[in-house]
């Protein structure tokens, strides 16, 4: 039988080294390949797979083990490579790992024992090219080039990072804070560490390398063969923590992970970001050009065990070497650990024999994947070894216990992270042979917890890393291909699939961006895909009727609930233009089409709700004063108080007043005015179409219909209320037809002896006492307030004597009113039946009673009505009521003063009317007192009016808009 032929496969990443390995292993019969990672050994394995097909294909680690029975090609872990299998093709990668302080001596141990029984091949950096050479002299040794050019680009900020980069952290804590930048600015990263489990590493690296990420974070990991889609590599520190100490990195180390960048035949470059510094000169030669300082030494440990006794065990693991090439490792923590149970003992007790020892060393032998105290892990250690050696197998009781414990997908990150490093633990104990009654089972169940909790990592590091909608447009955008956007009835715009915002109108508003990348991204798949859904819903507003659309009070221009424009002063008040709001996105033919129905909509709008008053601007019949009047009152939106226009109004004659009534304009005492543009309708866009001819930022809103009066605000603008139909009266405004109607009423009155509000005042105006008498203060009348006793009707008995007229005391001129109880005129009535209280007219138009003696007793009937007992009742004071007297002031406050129908300078001639009133115009005025330079001065005298004539009855004014109801009140 021919020796096994050595080769060693040097050279450089990215020079096919392991793809060549897997071809010669398949050109044989049988075959096993060491690889240096967990991870890397399942995409290896997943290869062959795919290639041979499950059922002859093994794949073992630490934490996994699947064996089919009719096994050809093993892929393991350097550490768990099968002794003693005699398969025909060997091959061990990264060979280079011989010096590596943590775990060289277990490559170093290959590299000098393990063979293939035809071929064995070595896979590496040239670096180990003299110690091969040193330790195998048969070796033939095979060199490789790397496929493409590898570049040094510098430091670049992590905002300006290129596509397809991979940033290379040397901590777990250092990878998430620089994944969550990229996230916010980038739109997402993947994530890979060695300390992932393959499945949430397969995961994240498919999630980079089929484009929903475009960038890598990762520790040195990477640089362990895995074959992905970088073109830069970006170093964000150049030292890390070995175990011991942090160090600086090697510039083999560096090249090693450089060296990701560019695959096959694509250059790549590396380069440094965040803190790290700028890389030496010297250090980029070696990279760019990979010349390294050979390796000098190998570790080593010396695999020849002895197992007599822990005592003998310590010694051979501690044996030295006299070769040049090979040095001791230092402590490891297997070794560590047997120290540790062996000085306990019970342990050394247990572990008397050759057996025994061997099992205690495979025990120790246990990774610490927890990553716990040393103490902590001997005592987990301790507890296997014990259930081994007392048992024969580790008790299921307990070992459900821990899994159990271990097997919840809740939490976050870290939690997550912790809990799989735990069920590797319990992984790693599954697949040792024989430590379980149920192996398989336990092995399958720990595989199983193992895949949930990665799964739920996988989940937890995409939630918090990618942020999939910018991730996917991205990646469609890239691919030059039309998004499909969705708009639902909410208006919520969907691309893809991904929320992206909203389409208020023809305004689209962006979903929250975390980045300005991201905002740029939801930018370019909204103008994309929005093109369409803009031009749609164009032709669905262009024939959607007026129903649906509206203004506010603001100006603003509503279809449905969507702001679709602003209107805007015109050249003509009552024909505002109108502003659009319809994003550049859309085009310019969207924005004309919207800006011609919102035209159309408005222009509707003024022609409906200002019908009169653009007949009256409109009317060619109109000439003279007239025409100009009518100018005037359109000008003002179809309300002006009279006090603006006085000279005007004084100029119109009888005829073109009566022109104008026709158009259905009211001249009030207070307000000339179009009645039908009170209505509701009419006042909210009148305030509106003011305000913008006004240049007012901000548009008062209009009182709530059907209130007669409101609250007067002391900061409103000036004309507001005309505006809205009322006239500010103290700290009230009253609507302007109502003002009319009580103008109408107080013409009645005599304001220069004084009047009392009537109860119809109160009802039309709709205040109290208090707020009538301010209101009435505000139009320039005196309010004197005062009290008296309130009278009470009493109810009157089933026989009730029939009353006597009685004389008020004081209502003859001259008479006094009694003030002594012997003054007091008794009631020339039985005793026997109670008598109600009389009341009788006084000057002012309000119920009076003789004022009592303040000891007089008043009779109040009680008891059966047949007996006539009258019994006296306590003193009782009188219950008083509050009155006011109105008297003209002369002033007026906020917009002038006496109504013109009742001053000088009426707009006609003054007439004597025959109950000696006088008519102003064409209203009556009765009643009016003599006012200086008018008449004689009335007498000093009191007045009686028992015997005043009846008066005229009063004409219902037709400009009144309630005539017709009133007309209905008056008797046949």
């Amino acid at each position: 039988m021919q020796p096994s032929r050595v080769t060693a496969v040097l050279g450089p990443t990215n020079t096919g080294k392991t793809h060549y390995a897997i071809e010669r292993m398949l050109g044989h019969r049988t075959g096993v390949i060491g690889l240096p990672l967990r991870l890397l050994a399942r995409e290896v394995y997943d290869r062959i797979v795919k290639a041979r097909g499950p059922g002859v294909v093994a794949l073992v680690t630490g934490e996994e083990r699947i064996v089919p029975p009719r096994t050809a090609y093993w892929v393991c872990t350097v550490e768990a490579m099968p002794e003693g299998l005699g398969c025909d093709f060997l091959a061990v990668d990264e060979i280079q790992l011989c010096a590596d302080p943590e775990r060289g001596h277990v490559f170093t141990d290959r590299l000098l024992h393990s063979r293939g029984l035809h071929e064995t091949l070595f896979m590496g950096a040239d670096t180990m090219r003299q110690a091969i050479v040193a330790m195998i002299p048969q070796v033939t040794i095979m060199r490789r080039d790397r496929f493409s050019e590898l570049a040094y680009a510098g430091s670049k900020k992590l905002s300006r990072m290129p596509a397809r980069a991979a940033i290379v952290g040397f901590s777990v804590e250092n990878c998430y804070a620089i994944a969550e930048l990229i996230r916010r600015q980038k739109g997402g990263a993947a994530v890979v560490m060695g300390a992932l489990s393959p499945r949430t590493r397969n995961a994240q690296v498919e999630m980079y390398q089929n484009g929903d990420v475009d960038y890598l974070v990762a520790t040195d990991a990477i640089g362990m063969g895995l074959n992905l889609d970088i073109k830069h590599v970006a170093f964000s520190a150049t030292t890390k923590f070995d175990g011991h100490r942090m160090r600086e990195l090697r510039p083999d180390e560096l090249a090693q992970i450089a060296g990701r960048a560019g695959r096959h035949l694509a250059a790549g470059t590396f380069g440094v970001t965040g803190e790290a510094q700028d890389l030496d000169e010297g250090v980029v030669n070696q990279i760019v050009n990979h010349q390294f300082q050979p390796v000098k030494k190998l570790q080593w440990r010396n695999s020849d065990l002895q197992f007599g006794s822990i005592k003998r065990l310590l010694q051979t693991l501690e044996a030295r070497t006299d070769n040049d090439w090979l040095t001791r490792v230092r402590e490891s923590d297997d070794l560590a650990a047997l120290r540790a149970l062996g000085a306990d003992e019970i342990v050394a007790a247990r572990a008397s024999d050759g057996p025994s020892v061997r099992l205690l060393w495979d025990v120790c032998r246990v990774p610490d994947f927890r990553g716990i105290s040393k103490g902590e892990h001997a005592s987990l250690l301790m507890r296997i070894f014990t259930d081994l050696h007392q048992i024969g197998h580790i008790d299921e009781n307990w070992f459900a216990l821990q899994v159990a414990r271990i097997d919840r997908d809740d939490g976050d990150i870290d939690t997550l992270s912790k809990r799989l490093a735990y069920i590797r633990t319990w992984t790693y104990v599954a697949q040792r042979k024989s430590w379980l009654r149920d192996e398989n089972h336990w092995r399958d169940q720990t595989r199983a917890v193992e895949d949930r909790l990665s799964d739920a990592l996988h989940g937890a590091l995409a939630q918090r890393f990618v942020d999939r909608r910018t991730s996917v447009l991205l990646r469609r955008l890239k691919q030059k291909e039309s998004l499909l956007a969705d708009v639902n009835d909410k208006g919520e715009v969907t691309v893809e699939g991904e929320f992206i915002g909203r389409l208020e109108g023809f305004r689209f508003r962006m979903d929250k961006a975390g980045s300005p990348d991201e905002a740029k991204t939801l930018r370019q798949a909204s103008a994309q895909a929005l093109v369409p859904h803009f031009h749609l819903r164009a032709d669905r507003f262009y024939n959607a009727p007026d129903t649906e659309m509206d203004f506010t009070e603001q100006g603003g221009l509503m279809w449905g609930s969507a702001a679709v424009g602003k209107l805007a002063p015109g050249d003509d008040p009552l024909k505002p233009r109108v502003v659009a709001f319809v994003d550049d996105e859309a085009g310019p033919d969207v924005a004309a089409k919207v800006q011609r129905r919102l035209q159309h909509f408005i222009d509707r709008k003024v022609a409906t709700a200002f019908e009169p008053l653009m007949a009256l601007k409109n009317d060619e019949s109109l000439t003279g004063v007239a025409k100009g009047f009518a100018y005037r009152i359109a000008e003002h939106f179809g309300i002006i108080p009279r006090g603006e226009v006085a000279d005007e109004v004084k100029a119109l004659d009888q005829e073109a007043r009566g022109a104008l009534r026709k158009h259905g304009i009211r001249f009030g005492q207070f307000t000339i005015f179009l009645p039908l543009l009170l209505k509701p309708a009419a006042t909210r866009l009148r305030l509106v179409l003011w305000a913008l001819s006004k240049g007012l930022q901000e548009f008062p809103e209009s009182p709530p219909p059907g209130l007669v009066t409101v609250p007067a605000a002391k900061d409103a603008a000036p004309g507001y209320y005309a505006m809205a139909g009322y006239r500010a009266a103290g700290a009230r405004a009253i609507r302007i037809d109502m003002l009319e109607r009580l103008a109408d009423m107080l013409r009645d009155q005599n304001s220069k002896t004084g009047f009392e509000a009537v109860p119809d005042m109160l009802s039309i105006t709709g205040t109290t006492l208090d707020q009538f008498a301010d209101l009435m203060g505000g139009l320039g009348y005196n309010a004197e307030k005062g009290e008296r006793p309130k009278v009470k009707p009493v109810k009157a008995a089933e026989n009730p004597v029939p009353e006597r007229p009685t004389e008020v005391p004081g209502d003859a001129p001259g008479e006094s009113v009694p003030t002594g109880p012997s003054e007091v005129p008794s009631p020339d009535i039985p005793t026997e039946s109670p008598v109600p209280d009389q009341p009788t007219e006084v000057p002012g138009g309000q119920p009076d009673l003789p004022p009592m003696a303040p000891d007089t007793p008043q009779m109040t009937a009680i008891g059966d009505s047949t007996t006539g007992i009258v019994e006296t009742a306590p003193d009782t004071a009188p219950e008083q009521e509050t009155f006011y007297t109105f008297t003209w002031g002369g002033r007026a406050t906020r917009q002038g003063g006496r109504p013109e129908g009742r001053r000088a300078g009426a707009d006609a001639p003054r007439s004597k009317q025959p109950d000696g009133g006088e008519r102003t115009g064409d209203k009556p005025r009765r009643g009016k007192p003599q006012g200086k330079g008018r008449g004689p001065k009335p007498q000093d005298k009191p007045q009686s009016f028992a015997a005043k004539p009846a008066r005229a009855e009063k004409k219902i004014d037709p400009d009144n808009p309630f005539a017709a109801a009133l007309q209905g009140f008056k008797p046949n």
